[in-house]
């Protein structure tokens, strides 16, 4: 063999080298081959036979060491081949070759540049089995030409330093039982120190309580291979578990997992059973769990815990919720007994049983005199309450005789009992609370309150409950019996009744209700009597009418009997001879001229155009939405009762002072203190609500007219008008319960929001309080103290007129009413005859409501400014009305002078002034028009408004009017002088980038009011 004489020292290095530079094997790794494991010579295939040398020494331990090496670099042309063995594939389908060399580099050699090469090739062969020597070269594929990182050279090899090289190829995908590698030299100085030869694995293990098997990498270096893997013993797959073995042998992206099963909990990896008192009783995620409370378990594994003695779960419980019991007695019985109705309260259970689903079952049970014998209350079920089929035809001979008797007489009889009522309901009441109604009067009744829960009827004992005894008291009348109708005509009835079988105290009147037939929600009317007949009038001819009698005494009112049908008899034509004729002819013709010169005089006196209103306004009133019949109802004074407290009684409901709840204080009347507090009635939601107290230390006169103020109130029923929720007088303090009012009084809710509104938001605003008014004044009440202060605002911006106090503090101002022998005035809303000779009418209180509409429309200005009352009252007799507020629509101006006219006969009526609102919303352009403006000229005017001829700049102008803050953009818009500034309109203050309406308002009066000071007065100082 050609050897270079450099190889012997190259093969003594190899041999320090190889021991020094071998490595283990990963646990991913599975080697089928592996040199540094071979005893003795390798035992590989060489070609040609002066090629590639075995040689074979021993290392410092003398432990044999076997390589192979060539160095024939002094002839061209090497072809050197070295094949291993037949090496088994295992299963595997790439496999990955380690080569661990030594190389020289050619240039530390002499004479051998053109033949020397610093490479090798390396190959491979597949077959199924072993062929021994008969393979040839062209069988083989090639894998890579191999070239060293590091060469040795002689200065190397001086200091004892060779350098080994470690090389790793991968051969895929492979397909057959097995194969062979081979090295070929083409020239090079080489020494192959070792060779492994394996593939990679992905190592069983336990993920997610999953096991995953060993699994051979895939065939390609980018592959995947996807793994299922096996839940563990007492384990269930929740999802199924996956993952991926990579090329690298590495395990990724876990999908999926099993979780123990019942009984069981996760513990290294694996599922144990629970311990004695623990539970699991599904398959999750989770530890066992310890027993809830008043439970237990016996063995390990357990998927339960069963309850303790007289413990129990009902079947809608989980597993994990604690075993309960049911629920004591209830506590704190509280009867109120109210006529023939009980309220009844109590506590909830001492004990609950632990459960939060107590509910509770009322049971009655009615008793006689002495309490001995009780038996369950019954109910007993009623006929229908929609009109009856008894018909009743008057003054027409040829109506059907449908349930008539004798021919003229029909009657109609109705007997039965109310059913008890428990509200809201008797059984399963998740509050403790219930009402009890049409209990029979002046009888024993016992009630048992049971207290249940969700595991009640798991229990062989009885439920606790608690018993309370009641005694009702006097009740309102029952139903009127019977009714008979008789001496009809074509515009009236005449009604007969009986009075009720159970009176209950003595009859104090009748309500006979009636209407139209299919027009009870449009109109209604109704009539009183003291006696069990009355006669109807004012019907209409031919027309179905439905009546209903109910009967009252000092208990109350009872129900409305059964509803009747009545039609009135068809009207009669007349004939008339010619004579009558034009007799009846001339005297129409007469009243019509004397009619229509009536209308022209008072048109000509008549300060109040009624362009605004409507024909038929004048031929109908209208009271709560509904048309007026004869016998309306009408405002009863309060101070007509002798008793304040019977007048209170009468109209307000009475209510608990343990039903209110006061939060805070919100102000202070003459009366007291005003505060906001909560109401809870049985049934319904607690509701915000004002609250007028009666101060300690009141005198008799405060009482009567605090409680006057209250019996006022509770007979109106208005959108407009403030609610009467109630009152307390059985109890201190005495309180006024009003329906709460978010913002507060009209006055100051205009002042916070000054310019904030739009006109049609305003005039909605005047229409609310005018509608309110026209409903007072309907009823025949006179307000006397109307003004913004006096009209509350809620949440919605709905204005109700407020405060029907006789007597009033107005203000803290002394000068603020003005006294009579009748008490105090509110000088500046009250009309001129009001104040003079006391003459309040509800043409008064449209005077007031004239200075409402200032106060809108101005954001709530004090009228007439900083004049004195003395002041107010002498200008308005001369004849001074307020200005137009600025920007205020000359319609709307028009109209607060129609309600200032002098002669109250020439004001309009509050439905007239709802009718000219209303046609101003449904046509918003009748608002543009700004004819009325200020009357700047007034000298009144002079008395409260500074004098603007002594500025001297248009910024000392705005520093006066306080409105600094747009100086800038007043000298941005050219507006130097005030010359410049008294030739501006609503338009250039828009431009300017002024768009608060109350800003603009104060601005443009500022510049109206210098106007008219330059012009009424001669000053040189000014520069214009």
């Amino acid at each position: 063999m050609a050897s270079d004489p450099g190889l012997l020292p190259l093969l003594v290095w190899t041999i320090s080298i190889q021991v020094l530079g071998s490595r283990g094997t990963t646990s991913n790794e599975v080697n089928l081959l592996d040199t540094t494991k071979v005893s003795g010579d390798w035992g590989w295939l060489t070609h040609p036979s002066h090629g590639w040398d075995a040689i074979n020494e021993m290392d410092e331990y003398f432990s044999p060491i076997h390589t192979y090496q060539v160095c024939n670099v002094m002839s061209p042309s090497q072809n050197n081949w070295l094949r291993t063995n037949w090496i088994q594939r295992d299963g595997a389908r790439r496999i990955y070759i380690e080569i661990k060399f030594t190389l020289r580099d050619c240039n530390s050699m002499p004479g051998v540049l053109g033949t020397c090469k610093e490479t090798f090739n390396l190959y491979y062969c597949e077959t199924d089995r072993d062929i021994g020597t008969t393979i040839w070269e062209s069988q083989f594929s090639k894998i890579d030409t191999i070239a060293a990182d590091e060469s040795f050279t002689n200065v190397d090899l001086g200091v004892r330093r060779l350098k080994l090289n470690t090389e790793i190829r991968g051969v895929g995908p492979l397909s057959k039982r097995g194969f062979y590698l081979a090295f070929q030299d083409i020239g090079a100085c080489i020494a192959v120190v070792s060779v492994r030869v394996y593939y990679k694995r992905c190592a069983g293990m336990a993920r997610n309580l999953a096991i995953f098997t060993d699994v051979v990498t895939g065939a390609d270096s980018s592959s995947l291979v996807e793994v299922r893997g096996q839940c563990v013993d007492h384990a269930e797959e929740r999802d199924t578990p996956k993952m991926y073995c990579s090329a690298e042998g590495e395990w990724l992206v876990p999908i999926g997992r099993c979780v123990c099963s019942a009984g069981f909990e996760e513990n290294r990896d694996n599922c144990i059973a629970c311990e004695v008192g623990f539970y699991k009783p599904v398959a999750v995620d989770q530890r066992c769990g310890k027993c809830p409370l008043h439970s237990h378990s016996e063995t390990r594994a357990a998927l339960t815990c069963p309850c303790d003695t007289n413990f129990y779960r009902s079947s809608t419980d989980p597993p994990a919720s604690p075993c309960t019991r049911p629920p004591s007695a209830p506590v704190n019985v509280i009867s109120s007994v109210n006529g023939t109705s009980v309220s009844l309260e109590w506590g909830s259970p001492l004990d609950t049983g632990g459960r939060r689903d107590v509910v509770y079952d009322v049971k009655c049970l009615k008793c006689d005199k002495g309490g001995t014998q009780c038996e369950d209350c019954k109910r007993v079920g009623v006929g229908s309450n929609g009109v009856s089929n008894i018909h009743w035809a008057t003054g027409d001979a040829s109506a059907p005789a449908v349930g008539m008797i004798g021919g003229t007489v029909a009657l109609v009889a109705r007997t039965g009992v109310l059913p008890l009522r428990f509200i809201p309901q008797q059984t399963g009441l998740t509050e403790p609370w219930v009402t009890v109604l049409n209990l029979a009067a002046h009888t024993n009744y016992t009630f048992r309150i049971v207290a249940l829960n969700g595991v009640t009827h798991l229990s062989n004992e009885l439920p606790r409950s608690v018993m309370v005894n009641i005694t009702t008291n006097q009740a309102a009348p029952s139903q009127v019996m019977a009714i008979r109708q008789e001496n009809a005509s074509q515009n009236s009835v005449t009604l007969f009744w009986h009075e009720p079988d159970q009176p209950n105290g003595v009859i104090l009147e009748y309500d006979i209700k009636y209407y139209e037939k299919d027009n009870e929600q449009i109109s209604y009317a109704t009539l009183k009597s003291r006696n069990t007949s009355a006669k109807v009038s004012g019907l209409k001819p031919g027309t179905s009418y439905i009546f209903q009698i109910r009967a009252r005494t000092s208990a109350g009112c009872g129900r409305f009997s059964q509803s009747v049908e009545i039609q009135t008899g068809k009207a009669i034509p007349r004939r008339y001879t010619n004579t009558t004729i034009l007799w009846i002819c001339m005297v129409s013709i007469t009243g019509l001229l004397t009619f229509l010169a009536v209308v022209i005089c008072r048109k000509r006196r008549c300060g109040y155009s009624k362009a605004f209103q409507d024909s038929d306004e004048e031929k109908m009133h209208y009271q709560n939405g509904h048309v007026s019949f004869p016998e309306a109802r009408f405002y009863i004074d309060p101070h007509t009762y002798e008793d304040p407290c019977q007048a209170v009684h009468e109209f307000a409901r009475e209510i608990e002072a343990s039903r209110i709840k006061i939060e805070k204080i919100i102000g202070s009347g003459e009366f007291g203190e005003v505060c906001y507090g909560r109401m809870k009635l049985p049934g319904k939601r607690d509701v915000p609500v004002a609250l007028k107290t009666l101060k300690a230390g009141y005198t008799e006169k405060q009482r009567r007219d605090f409680l006057s103020e209250a019996s006022i109130m509770a007979q109106f029923d208005h959108p407009n008008v403030i609610h009467l929720e109630g009152v307390v007088t059985r109890s201190k303090p005495v309180m006024i319960v009003t329906e709460y009012m978010e913002n507060g009084s009209l006055d100051s809710f205009l002042r916070r929001h000054d310019g904030q509104f739009t006109i049609i938001q305003l005039v909605g605003i005047l229409r609310g309080i005018a509608a309110g008014m026209t409903y007072l004044s309907d009823l025949g009440y006179v307000h006397r103290d109307l003004a913004a202060r006096n009209v509350l605002v809620n949440s919605n911006l709905m204005c109700k007129i407020s405060d029907f106090g006789l007597s009033r503090v107005l203000e803290d101002d002394p000068d603020a009413a003005y006294t009579t022998s009748g008490g105090k005035i509110p000088i500046r809303w009250t009309a001129p005859e009001a104040i003079a000779y006391r003459k309040f009418s509800s043409s008064s209180d449209v005077w007031s409501y004239g200075v409402v509409m200032w106060e809108v429309m101005s954001y709530g200005e004090r009228p007439y400014w900083n004049l004195t009352n003395r002041d107010v009252i002498k200008s308005v007799e001369e004849g001074y009305r307020l200005p137009a507020p600025v920007a205020c629509p000359g319609a709307l101006h028009t109209l607060m002078l129609d309600c200032w006219q002098k002669d109250r006969n020439e004001r309009p009526r509050f439905c007239q002034i709802v009718t000219v609102l209303d046609k101003l919303i449904r046509n918003p352009e009748n608002l543009k028009s700004m004819d009325t403006l200020c009357r700047l000229n007034s000298p009144l005017m002079n008395r409260s408004i500074p004098d603007f001829t002594s500025c001297r700049s248009v910024n000392e102008w705005l520093d006066t009017i306080k409105m600094g803050r747009y100086k800038d953009r007043f000298a941005a818009g050219g507006y130097l002088t005030l010359g410049h500034v008294m030739s501006m309109n609503q338009h250039d203050m828009q431009r300017l980038g002024v768009t608060l309406m109350g800003h603009q308002k104060k601005i443009m009066t500022s510049v109206q009011v210098m106007r008219v000071q330059i012009l009424n007065q001669s000053v040189p100082s000014v520069h214009i």
